[in-house]
C-alpha cells in the first residue's frame, strides 16, 4: 500500500474515537519521532504525561502575544496554580516557536505566513497524537486587515478562501497539484460568535477570511517595494472580494483549516481587524490602540474555554450526584 494518501483517504482515515489523527503511514512505523522545531521527541519526553490532558490548542503569530494570552487565561479562569511563574516556554532552547501550557490549554506561536504555520501544525498535530489527546479544539487567534469593517472588529471565519475567493487551498505534492477544502467547523464558529457577543465591548461578525501568501502584492497593497497595478485596479479587486463575502485578509488560515480538518480537529479562526483595507493600506494606529485590538479575540477565546470547561464540570457533578445511573 502506498504511504501517500489521497484526499478522501486522508479525510476518512480513522483511529480510536476522539483521538487526534495523523494521516501519514510513515509516522506510525517510526521508532522515534523528533519534533525538531518544538524541541521535543517521543523518546526524549513523556508526551502523554506532559500534554495528555490538553483539550484546547490556541495558536497565534506572536510569541509575546501568546504568552500574554496565557496570562489572561490564568487570571480569568483561576488557573494560576497550574502554571509556573514566570510562564515557561516548553520549546526550551528552540527559538523558532514558543509554547506555553495552562491546565488543559496549550498556546503556541506560529510565526507569519502559510509555511511557518504549516511547520508548527505538522509537529503540533503529531504531538497531540503521541500524547493521546482526545476531543481537541484548535483556534487561531490573530490580527488581519478588514474589508468594509471598522478597525477593531473581530471576525470569526466561516471558511478560509483563496485569492479567487474559493474555499480551498492548492498545494504541490510530488510535482502534482492537490486541492483541499478549507471549510471550518460551523458549530464552533457559531459558538465563537456567541462568545464574542457575550464578552461585549466590540463588534463580532461571521464571514469568510481570504488567506494570501504575501503581505503586499498578494493583498493588493500599493505600498510595497514592487507594485504593478493601479489604485483603481486594487479597489476593483478588494470590492469583488467583499462582495464574495470576504470580511478580512490574513496569511495563515488556509493551511490551518486544511491540516486541522484532515486530523479530525475541531478548528476555528478568530482575528481582529487593524484597518479597513478599502480605506488604506498602512497600519498606522497608535501602539496602545493596536495592543487593545489584539486582546479582543483573546478575551473572546477565553470566554469560549470558560464556557466549555464550566459545561464539563457540570457534567462531572451531575454524574457524581447520588442516584445518577452510570451509562
Amino acid at each position: 500500500m502506498s504511504p501517500i494518501l489521497t484526499q478522501n483517504e486522508e479525510e476518512n482515515s480513522s483511529t480510536e474515537i476522539g483521538l487526534v489523527r495523523v494521516p501519514n503511514l510513515h509516522v506510525h512505523t517510526m521508532a522515534e519521532d523528533v519534533l525538531y522545531h518544538l524541541g521535543l521527541g517521543t523518546l526524549t519526553h513523556d508526551l502523554p504525561a506532559m500534554f495528555g490532558d490538553v483539550k484546547f490548542v490556541c495558536v497565534g503569530g506572536s510569541a509575546s502575544r501568546m504568552r500574554e494570552f496565557v496570562g489572561i487565561l490564568c487570571t480569568k479562569l483561576a488557573l494560576s496554580e497550574t502554571v509556573q511563574d514566570p510562564i515557561i516556554n516548553l520549546c526550551g532552547n528552540n527559538d523558532r516557536y514558543s509554547m506555553y501550557k495552562a491546565g488543559p490549554v496549550l498556546a503556541a506561536s506560529h510565526g507569519m505566513g502559510v509555511p511557518s504555520m504549516s511547520i508548527l501544525l505538522h509537529e503540533l498535530i503529531k504531538l497531540l497524537h503521541h500524547a493521546r489527546c482526545r476531543d481537541v479544539t484548535v483556534i487561531r487567534i490573530g490580527t488581519s486587515g478588514g474589508l468594509g469593517l471598522e478597525p477593531g472588529t473581530v471576525v470569526v471565519s466561516r471558511s478560509a478562501v483563496d485569492a479567487r475567493f474559493q474555499p480551498q487551498m492548492e498545494q504541490m505534492v510530488l510535482g502534482k497539484s492537490v486541492v483541499r477544502s478549507t471549510e471550518l467547523h460551523a458549530g464552533l464558529a457559531a459558538e465563537l460568535v456567541a462568545c464574542g457577543r457575550a464578552v461585549g465591548g466590540f463588534q463580532t461578525v461571521l464571514g469568510n477570511t481570504m488567506c494570501t501568501h504575501d503581505f503586499y502584492e498578494g493583498q493588493a497593497r500599493l505600498d510595497g517595494a514592487v507594485c504593478t497595478y493601479s489604485h483603481e485596479e486594487k479597489l476593483v479587486y478588494l470590492r469583488a472580494a467583499h462582495e464574495a463575502g470576504v470580511c478580512n485578509i490574513e496569511m495563515e488560515s488556509s493551511v490551518f483549516s486544511v491540516l486541522c480538518r484532515l486530523s479530525g480537529l475541531q478548528a476555528g479562526v478568530v482575528c481582529v481587524t487593524l484597518l479597513d483595507r478599502l480605506a488604506g493600506d498602512q497600519v498606522s494606529s497608535p501602539h496602545d490602540v493596536l495592543a487593545e485590538f489584539a486582546r479582543r479575540p483573546q478575551h473572546l477565546v477565553v470566554e469560549l474555554i470558560r464556557t466549555r470547561l464550566s459545561g464539563l464540570e457540570k457534567q462531572r457533578r451531575d454524574c457524581a450526584a447520588p442516584g445518577h445511573a452510570a451509562p
